[in-house]
């Protein structure tokens, strides 16, 4: 068993959404394999969010740990909470924002290449 130190970057504007991001990296590109490109924990802030962007050549999986969210999938908008999940599909898009007025909105995310 090893231990991984993660790796915390924190993106203003991502994908053209409000505000900043924090996304905490829990596997490598070593564990990682070569089979995904993100396997993650985001916390996204009151009034902040990820863009609306399209995948192309993986897939992409939100569940969501607390919060609020308003969930956008391909152009259709719905709030979610805490035990939602989604899936976006390759040549799909989605965008996610924290529409609480108070608390962070964290959740998992995992991107698998196609």
């Amino acid at each position: 068993m090893a231990v991984l130190t993660n790796k915390i970057v924190h993106a203003k504007n991502k994908a053209n959404g409000k505000g900043e991001i924090q996304i905490e990296h829990l596997l490598g590109e070593a564990q990682l394999d070569g089979k995904c490109d993100m396997f993650a924990k985001v916390t996204i802030g009151p009034g902040c969010s990820i863009g609306y962007h399209e995948h192309h050549g993986n897939t992409e999986t939100y569940h969501i740990l607390q919060g609020e969210a308003l969930y956008n999938d391909n152009g259709k908008e719905m709030k979610l909470s805490a035990g939602a999940t989604t899936y976006c599909p390759d040549g799909e898009g989605h965008g996610i924002e924290n529409c609480a007025a108070s608390g962070d909105l964290v959740f998992m995310a995992l991107i698998i290449k196609k």
